[in-house]
């Protein structure tokens, strides 16, 4: 039996994935990542970029991609709780424009893995979250790309808890017509 569930979610490609969590009266243990299992369930990628953030109750970031060079995920929250977003841009999909969620925390050490060709975000739902990806391509500053956080066309369920904070860049990018972004993969 592997040490990972993964959990097909209603758009192609993303996934839900549950580590095997080891714990006893001294705390836990658990592999967040194994190329090999990965591999063994179709999803094969070379990481070459971690990052982490942390954010405080209410922030809301996205919805983010990379307009030449995109970049898969795989997300977790080592803190805290976070409702992550995911929309398909992928040009020809049936569900383009679609977007999936996934409440992702320090509890539930749950993780979403996203492949090229999604716009990314998350809202912070507690009140302070540690949020940890892997990126399988290198940030390009000048490369950046956004939808507007609450694109009508969309229609992201964000769970709001009042009014969102969001970074100045954030609350201006494009409506995803406006920005027409299709990536083909």
């Amino acid at each position: 039996m592997g040490k990972f569930n993964f959990i097909k979610t209603e758009i192609d490609g993303v996934y839900v994935i549950e580590p095997t969590v080891y714990g006893d009266a001294r705390g836990y243990f658990c592999e967040t990542y194994n190329e090999r299992e990965f591999a063994e369930n179709g999803l094969v990628y070379t990481f070459v970029q971690d990052n982490q953030s942390s954010s405080v109750k209410g922030v809301l970031r996205g919805l983010h991609f990379q307009k030449t060079r995109p970049q898969a995920k795989l997300v977790r929250v080592i803190s805290g709780e976070v409702l992550d977003v995911a929309v398909d841009l992928r040009k020809g999909s049936p569900t383009y424009g679609k977007w999936v969620s996934a409440v992702l925390s320090g509890e539930n050490k749950r993780q979403l893995m996203i492949p090229r060709g999604f716009a990314h975000g998350f809202y912070v739902l507690g009140e302070h979250a540690e949020f940890c990806y892997k990126c399988d391509e290198f940030y390009h500053p000048e490369d950046e790309g956004g939808i507007i956080w609450n694109d009508p066309d969309i229609n992201v369920d964000w769970q709001l808890d009042g009014k969102p904070v969001l970074s100045e860049k954030d609350k201006k990018h494009p409506s995803l017509r406006e920005c027409g972004a299709e990536f083909d993969l």
